[in-house]
């Protein structure tokens, strides 16, 4: 981890930690780093956006981002679309750059 702090290496690259590197970072950083590895890439967008195992863990490592820098609104919101994504409620919008 030389030149870098452990929160510029999560940010960046999550899969580069080691276990001591890990036990120095603080919750919200953890908590940077998980949303960060379940975001769907743009790549992937289209293969996985109707996922609802993706998109519940997605949405709920956000709403525990949210949650530990005290923004409780946004965490329940994130929240409240995981409920949707696995009691099927939401579904996926279509992309926005289809049809033009």
């Amino acid at each position: 981890m030389s030149g870098s702090t452990v929160s510029d290496s999560v940010v960046s690259d999550p899969a580069t930690l080691t276990a001591a590197d890990l036990a120095q970072c603080s919750p919200e950083v953890l908590a940077q780093a998980l949303a960060a590895a379940l975001a769907i890439q743009p790549n992937d967008w289209h293969r996985l956006k109707s996922n609802r195992k993706v998109r519940a863990k997605e949405q709920a490592a956000a709403a525990l981002v949210y949650l530990l820098k005290d923004q409780p609104e946004e965490a329940l919101a994130r929240f409240q679309q995981t409920v949707g994504w696995l009691d099927r409620s939401l579904t996926a919008p279509p992309c926005p750059t289809h049809g033009k």
